[in-house]
């Protein structure tokens, strides 16, 4: 590989992590070229990328970038995971696929550029979604308001009932 073409690579590397809150380190170690395909394929299909690079032009592409925290992850064969705004689906994904074929592991990652570690990882894995947590919430605000709508409402009927009553015993007492 030439140098112009190391450029390249760094610069569209670089561009990713700028554009991307979310990023995982991987080691790919051990998967066979059928189940990286497989896992690039379900990452693709959350809208997520994974890019095999090599240590060397991560880091650099990691300087110009100036993300800070992943240096000491860069040994061995690596692969960068760009979540971009849903880190918990991609790590979902990639706590299935290692259930499945106990790889890639994950060496560390970043998440809204705080750093985390692989049981951090796991752990937002089993987090609900964005939009499951959204949902829960909307529940949780919505649940206190019907309970109340239900009892004023039963008030209501109530009040109602009792004036009939007193309705019903004018007209039978005239």
């Amino acid at each position: 590989m030439n140098r112009t073409d190391k450029g390249t690579i760094v610069d569209r590397l670089t561009e990713r992590l700028a554009r991307s809150p979310s990023v995982y380190v991987t080691d790919f170690t051990g998967l066979r070229v059928k189940e990286m395909t497989a896992l690039r394929r379900r990452l693709r299909h959350a809208g997520v990328e994974y890019v095999v690079v090599k240590n060397t032009l991560a880091l650099r592409a990691l300087r110009a970038a100036a993300v800070a925290g992943l240096d000491d992850v860069l040994a061995g064969p690596t692969g960068f995971v760009f979540a971009g705004a849903d880190p918990i689906g991609a790590a979902r994904i990639l706590a299935e696929f290692h259930k499945e074929f106990e790889k890639p592991t994950v060496k560390a990652g970043l998440v809204e550029g705080r750093r985390v570690a692989a049981q951090d990882v796991t752990r937002l894995a089993t987090m609900p979604s964005r939009e499951q947590l959204l949902g829960q919430l909307g529940g949780a605000m919505q649940a206190p308001l019907q309970g109340l709508a239900g009892a004023l409402n039963g008030l209501l009927y109530n009040w109602v009932g009792a004036l009939e009553a007193l309705r019903v015993q004018r007209a039978n007492a005239a």
